[in-house]
């Protein structure tokens, strides 16, 4: 058996190791993530420094080793250069792959998972610049937050935003209503009608405590009860506008603007989007996402 073999992969993270070396996490196509030595990638001049670098895409050899592998030769097939640039699209980049870092698998093709990784870097690194700093973070953010829905809906645990999770009736925002709002429950799965987010159970009858301390349960049908479940914590309450937004992300483009008012493009809708997410992504993994404390510095104090 070959004690070498080839992989495609894109760079998610990297640490010291040793006096030169450093330590890659790699998304891979063909054996999903792997943690491999980069040899010398530390010095000055070495050919590796620049190919483990942050998000840079490598056609790999790698030679199996007792507890890790090691890199013996990268090509660049692809980086993204524009990311390390810029804060926020760097602070997004580093988002994201915490969130693939979550659910990836070992030992197991990844296909799909690398590609849509790849397409949503693409994405944020070819994001315009913008005059207008907040214009620029609420772009950053809605591609953030669409690519984190991608990738949940990937591992198969995407929120439910279509339909309440208690009755599983649709719900349709309402924009001729000021007032009107659902709920969100990580806790649920997504979204909770208001109206009807109370349910009731049939429970059977309480046993009764006889003289003699013996346990006996009530025979007769009559002596039936039942008890009102606590409806699910909701963490918070969404608009028209931001329901809206949030059932859009699915989709393979961002969402367009509201029929009758320009409101996807407020920053604030972007940022309460984009920590719905996060907290929903943080409880169903059970990891804290590091990165989005950037996120909250550039998202700043106003909102």
């Amino acid at each position: 058996m070959s004690r070498t073999y080839n992989a495609t992969g894109i760079n998610l993270k990297s640490m010291p190791l040793g006096e030169a070396d450093k330590l890659v996490t790699i998304l891979t196509r063909e054996f999903g993530l792997i943690r491999a030595v980069a040899p010398g990638a530390r010095k000055q001049k070495s050919k590796l420094g620049g190919r483990s670098g942050l998000f840079v895409v490598n056609e790999l050899q790698l030679a199996k080793g007792r507890s890790l592998d090691k890199i013996t030769q990268a090509e660049t097939l692809e980086s993204y250069p524009g990311l390390s640039k810029d804060l926020g699209k760097l602070a997004a980049s580093q988002y994201l792959a915490e969130v693939v870092l979550c659910h990836a698998l070992s030992e197991q093709p990844q296909e799909e998972l690398y590609a849509l990784l790849n397409e949503h870097l693409r994405r944020l690194e070819q994001l315009p610049k913008a005059s207008n700093p907040y214009a620029e973070t609420s772009s950053v953010l809605a591609h953030l937050s669409q690519g984190v829905f991608h990738l949940l809906a990937l591992a198969g645990v995407a929120p439910q935003v279509q339909a309440c999770c208690i009755t599983q009736d649709s719900i349709t925002p309402d924009f001729s209503n000021p007032d009107w709002r659902v709920g969100f429950s990580v806790e649920a799965g997504g979204t909770v009608s208001l109206t009807e987010h109370k349910s009731t159970i049939r429970t059977p009858p309480r046993p009764l405590m006889t003289k003699g301390g013996i346990i006996t349960q009530t025979t007769s049908s009559h002596q039936t009860e039942t008890e009102t479940m606590p409806p699910p914590r909701l963490n918070t309450k969404l608009d028209a506008t931001e329901l809206t937004v949030l059932q859009q992300l699915a989709g393979a483009e961002l969402p367009n603007q509201s029929p009758d008012k320009s409101l996807f493009d407020v920053d604030a809708v972007w940022v309460k989007v984009e920590r719905i997410l996060r907290d929903y992504s943080q409880y169903h993994f059970g990891r804290s996402i590091r990165s989005a404390v950037l996120i909250d510095a550039l998202s700043g104090p106003d909102f």
